[in-house]
């Protein structure tokens, strides 16, 4: 992904404020002939003969069949280890692949503005040192907020309230200035202008030529040539070039998971477990770009995976660093730049630095470049430096995404950035945590399952496997940092609250680790905490009033690695935790040096009253076993929207993603009466579907599991157990329940709307088996009775 460091960019309020005067704006050329906001007269000339063009090796191409297309973070799986050693790759889609741009629409294209900056490419890599030094700013390079309300990653001008962006302290540092706002069709008139008038050639120059003349410009300047960029364009600007479904019909490309609104929280990215929307992280960025527009030397935040899609114009020069090689591209940088990082160590953090690849290349660094057209994707891996610049005017869109493999290369970045006072803009432990807490589900499910099911969890637990090496690796670090603490520690250790972190972020006072896995604290501040490594620099208080609160205890955490490694009585134990299933004091015994008194895990928070053996089993002839008498009504709340993995389908229904229905059935609290409950799918990230019943009226009887069947046997034995401890009469008759009936999967009605979302069957297995058993099935699903008319829009027959 390529931005720009919010510290160094100094906003000029007079052109951000005023509109120019064509008769004393000195960057206006009222004589040329396009009409967009303001013209910066173009003087520099291209020196062809001076050509710098860098001599690097392509990084591999690959072009994904249809069918590989499909599961995009399983492709990315598929060509992680021919492409990481590269550090960057280019990815073709197939030819049917044509996204429409929501950026073309008249009122954008035409009426909505976007910020720029101004570049100064010639002193991107050539250029004095300023006199003064600046202090580090401690500010996170991301805002997090809430997840319904989109967070932003700046918060306005980058020069203190107090502080014109014109003073000395303002201008410490190098960086970008504000420039022009222009809508796409202004931007486009400027870029080509800029690029006629500096080319002066009569066909449009070649990628090789402008790239050579880039670096000419870069490396041997002779003149001043400045450009605008529209970078880091948030989403609240012009919004995402992808439609998406607040835009548009469910179609291929709103659910894809190609279209960067959904990619960082796809079914088997960690990302998927962050609350909040992060800009630039979780919500795409968009890049409006002319020629020689530039993105400097960065790796992505927290060593992030990032994917750039080019929506439309002329192409982009990427240069990519195997993360392998991050460390040899900061030596030579600091070996040829010794002056700027000597007064600002941090000058790759602040992403207005370019450097040449040839160097990088002579001093034996691995570089590679890569020619990114309109239509294609650009793929970057964890750590990899990356580079390039803009051919013309053009539009990008990026995003970051984080499969399993990523954990390890995210923990390593955390432990870099405290290491470096470094804010950061995730909890790492709380995405660790979150993927553990689905691994846990689907173990569980799949040991309790009589049926063989396809385990996509196999490369990420059991012994050795990503996830578990994961979760030992933070183990370990943790068991060091409390034994460097002495050997009372233990006794100065308390439970943490399980909110502790839940509505503000702690970080360490000293270096800003994050504390969601454990902190040190003293009585005398109650509001400040150190990570274990800087315990003892909090305060100088004995050591009886200071204390180390852990969210998990050694031994838990010892539990929680064999449970990933299928030890049955470990898991159950975590499944107890995770799925609110009860486990028997029997258990508890075999794993007595896991839990005792003082580490005891909190009880789970559903109250399920049921001895629970996950399996699936459904009936497809819509009735609930001996129960002819009674009538189930569901009503449809919300149809919810569909998401294309083999997990959110089976032969007999299809789980769109946030699905909800309501459904009359037995008070689980009284049943001597009816009351109405609440069936919804919500998206449990790796695990696919989780199903959840409230009872409508009392939100805390909450049924949670990974099956719909589950769900409302839960339901079932709970309206048994209530009647039995209060003397009712046994509903014998209710032997058995249709869970996917309750939530509305059997309703034809519901079953011909949600069936809509999906016009080009790609849920496969759900429609070769509806194809099965079509002639048997058909008078089910169209029914006479089925009610005409429409359903969230969704014509019936």
């Amino acid at each position: 992904m390529e931005h720009l460091s919010e510290s160094q960019i100094n906003e000029d309020m007079s052109l951000k404020n005023h509109a120019p005067d064509k008769d004393t704006d000195k960057d206006t050329n009222m004589e040329q002939p396009p009409t967009s906001p303001r013209h910066r007269k173009v003087v520099a000339r291209w020196l062809p003969d001076e050509s710098q063009r860098p001599i690097v090796d392509k990084a591999p191409v690959f072009s994904p069949s249809l069918e590989e297309f499909e599961d995009t973070l399983a492709y990315i799986e598929k060509i992680r280890p021919l492409a990481e050693p590269y550090g960057i790759c280019r990815i073709i889609p197939p030819s049917t692949w044509k996204p429409p741009c929501r950026l073309k629409d008249k009122s954008i294209w035409e009426h909505t503005k976007f910020p720029t900056r101004i570049q100064t490419v010639d002193l991107l890599q050539n250029r004095e040192p300023m006199m003064k030094k600046k202090p580090k700013s401690r500010k996170r390079k991301r805002r997090r907020n809430s997840k319904m309300n989109s967070s932003n990653r700046r918060s306005g001008s980058a020069s203190s309230p107090s502080e014109p962006a014109s003073s000395p302290e303002a201008e410490e540092k190098f960086g970008f200035n504000s420039g022009s706002d222009f809508t796409l069709e202004e931007f486009e008139r400027y870029a080509l202008y800029f690029k006629d008038a500096y080319f002066k050639k009569k066909d449009s120059p070649s990628v090789e030529e402008i790239e050579g003349e880039y670096w000419r410009i870069v490396e041997q300047p002779t003149d001043e040539v400045e450009v605008y960029y529209g970078a880091d364009l948030e989403n609240r600007v012009l919004g995402s070039g992808f439609y998406n479904k607040l835009d548009s019909d469910m179609d291929e490309y709103v659910v894809s998971g190609w279209n960067l609104n959904n990619l960082p929280r796809l079914p088997g990215s960690v990302l998927s477990f962050e609350d909040c929307d992060i800009s630039g992280v979780l919500v795409p960025w968009l890049y409006v770009g002319m020629c020689f527009s530039s993105f400097c030397w960065h790796v992505e935040d927290h060593h992030l995976y990032s994917l750039n899609y080019h929506h439309f114009g002329e192409p982009k020069v990427w240069y990519g660093v195997p993360g392998s090689d991050a460390t040899s591209l900061e030596k030579a940088m600091m070996k040829h730049l010794p002056d700027l990082f000597e007064e600002q160590p941090d000058l790759l953090h602040s992403l207005v630095t370019q450097f040449s690849p040839s160097i990088l290349k002579e001093e034996g660094v691995k570089v590679y470049r890569v020619v990114q057209n309109a239509g294609e994707y650009v793929l970057t891996f964890p750590r990899a430096y990356h580079a390039g610049f803009n051919c013309g005017f053009n539009c990008a869109e990026a995003v970051n995404v984080a499969p399993v493999d990523w954990l390890a290369h995210g923990q390593n970045a955390v432990e870099l950035y405290s290491k470096e006072r470094r804010k950061t803009s995730l909890s790492h432990d709380k995405l660790l945590l979150g993927a553990v807490y689905e691994a846990v589900k689907a173990l569980w499910e799949l040991s309790a399952s009589s049926v063989v099911k396809e385990n996509t969890w196999k490369s990420f637990c059991g012994k050795n496997g990503t996830l578990t090496n994961a979760v030992q690796a933070r183990l370990r670090m943790e068991e060091e940092r409390l034994a460097d603490l002495g050997k009372d520690s233990s006794s100065r250790l308390v439970k943490m609250e399980k909110d502790f972190d839940s509505s503000s972020e702690r970080e360490c006072f000293s270096c800003f680790y994050d504390l969601h896995l454990s902190a040190s604290g003293c009585k005398c501040s109650p509001e400040e905490y150190a990570c274990l490594r800087h315990s003892d620099d909090l305060c100088s208080c004995e050591e009886k009033d200071r204390f180390v609160l852990v969210r998990y205890t050694m031994n838990e955490l010892r539990s929680l690695v064999r449970a990933l490694e299928w030890e049955m009585e470990d898991l159950k134990i975590w499944a107890s935790k995770v799925l609110g299933i009860e486990h028997s004091d029997e258990d508890e015994s075999k794993t007595g040096s896991v839990i005792n008194e003082e580490e005891k895990l909190e009880e789970g928070s559903f109250d399920l009253n049921i001895d629970l053996v996950l399996r699936e089993e459904v009936s497809t002839s819509g009735e609930l076993n001996a129960s002819e008498k009674f009538d189930v009504s569901v009503e449809p709340i919300n149809l919810g929207f569909l998401s294309f993995g083999k997990l959110w389908c089976n032969e007999h229904a299809i789980f769109p993603k946030g699905f909800t229905s309501r459904v009359k059935f037995y008070n689980v609290l009284d049943p001597t009466r009816m009351s109405s409950y609440i069936s919804e799918v919500l998206d449990a990230g790796l695990m696919g579907p989780l199903f959840r019943v409230t009872l409508e009226e009392s939100p805390d009887e909450c049924f949670f599991n990974a099956s719909a069947q589950q769900c409302w046997e839960m339901v079932l034995q709970r309206v048994k157990d209530t009647s039995t401890s209060l003397g009712l009469p046994n509903l014998s008759r209710f032997e058995s329940i249709n869970g996917l009936q309750m939530f509305g999967f059997l309703s034809p009605s519901i079953v011909e709307a949600i069936e809509a979302l999906d016009p080009n069957h790609k849920l496969v297995e759900y429609w070769n088996h509806k194809n099965q058993i079509h002639s048997e099935s058909k008078d089910h699903f169209k029914s006479s009775n089925c009610p005409k008319g429409k359903l969230f829009g969704v014509d019936l027959m």
